[in-house]
């Protein structure tokens, strides 16, 4: 007589195992309806970042009229002219809209006004690179260390390990960027003279890929990299350690201490990776900040970054340099947001469901 072993629950082992996979076991869906979500977010952004400027009084081409006008009066073949050589669209409001869709899609952006006769595209690439290195870098070393610190914080609570970095923390995420920035600048770069003061390399040194511009660069971003760092820290520090204490609160983590694991292994793989979790979502949206978050720092230190560059487009009203840095300000936490879902589902299957 043939025995049957059954199996947990009054299931069967065959029927257990003709039963279809669980949703949350095949990572594909999940991944395509992110990806779908994606890219109708990204397609409703465009056409919002289209739209917004037109509902603006004028056209792009008036406030250099403006300017044209202070000497004297500006015909109308002079007034056709300007706009035809700043890219004014024509055409009803269909034919701008596909118009557009081609600049967006071969990244051509017209002329700045406020750098003419530089393209906006030129202009971006240029700017670009700098605050990529200077905020994303220290951005994801920042959010690295401070989860780390955070980690530490609270398995090591109630002793000095977590006093420090908790009151460290919380007193500098008390300053704000421009603040600490002013700050470093005045005794820093002007009372001992260690830094300098403004720039992305120095008068001299022409950007290059060489070793010479790379440390001169690198020498110029110390002071812009030190006041992000500083000011942002501490958030990452309080956010982690606040989340993971109820974590080591939670039966798995006491499980896995009482099997003897290594207190390192239980920190680190099993109650820091569950409450990274809204640490990881704060990420994404810091790491989606980065082109537009520098704005204040890039400023105080005359950084020729992405927020330096939107700075003076709003202040001189470019248009055409506004409208392409706001969608690539967009583009970024949309990305940003998208790296987090998939590291999400990977992080905790269950958001897979």
């Amino acid at each position: 007589m043939t025995s049957v072993t059954a199996a947990p629950g009054g299931v069967d082992a065959d029927a257990k195992s003709e039963a279809p996979p669980s949703r949350a076991g095949n990572p594909w869906g999940y991944i395509l309806r992110k990806i779908g979500l994606f890219l109708l977010t990204l397609w409703a952004a465009v056409t919002v970042n289209f739209i917004l400027p037109r509902l603006m009084p004028g056209t792009p081409a008036d406030a250099a009229l403006a300017r044209l006008a202070q000497n004297g009066p500006v015909s109308e073949a002079t007034k056709a002219a300007i706009e035809a050589q700043l890219g004014v669209p024509t055409g009803n409001l269909f034919e701008q809209y596909i118009q557009y869709l081609g600049q967006v899609v071969t990244l051509n952006f017209g002329v700045s006004y406020t750098f003419y006769p530089q393209t906006v595209s030129e202009l971006v690439s240029t700017a670009l690179p700098y605050t990529l290195v200077l905020v994303g870098l220290v951005t994801i070393v920042a959010f690295i260390l401070g989860t780390l610190l955070g980690v530490l914080a609270a398995w090591k609570r109630g002793t000095w390990l977590d006093t420090l970095p908790t009151v460290g923390g919380a007193f500098m995420s008390a300053f704000p960027y421009f603040w600490t920035a002013l700050l470093l600048l005045f005794f820093a770069g002007y009372v001992w003279r260690l830094f300098p003061t403004s720039g992305a390399y120095g008068p001299t040194a022409t950007p290059a890929f060489t070793w010479d511009f790379f440390v001169d660069a690198l020498y110029h971003a110390i002071l812009p990299a030190v006041t992000i760092l500083i000011t942002s820290l501490g958030g990452w520090i309080l956010g982690m350690r606040n989340t993971m204490i109820p974590t080591l609160g939670d039966d798995y983590v006491a499980f896995a201490e009482a099997n003897g694991l290594k207190p390192r292994t239980v920190a680190l793989r099993y109650a820091a990776r569950n409450a990274i979790l809204p640490n990881l979502t704060s990420f994404g949206l810091a790491l989606g900040g980065v082109v537009g978050g520098s704005i204040l720092v890039e400023q105080v230190f005359g950084y020729p970054g992405v927020g330096y560059l939107l700075f003076n487009a709003v202040t001189n009203q470019d248009y055409p340099l506004m409208q392409a840095l706001f969608l690539m300000i967009t583009l970024s936490v949309l990305v940003a947001n998208f790296i987090v879902d998939i590291l999400y589902g990977v992080l905790d299957p269950r958001t897979r469901r």
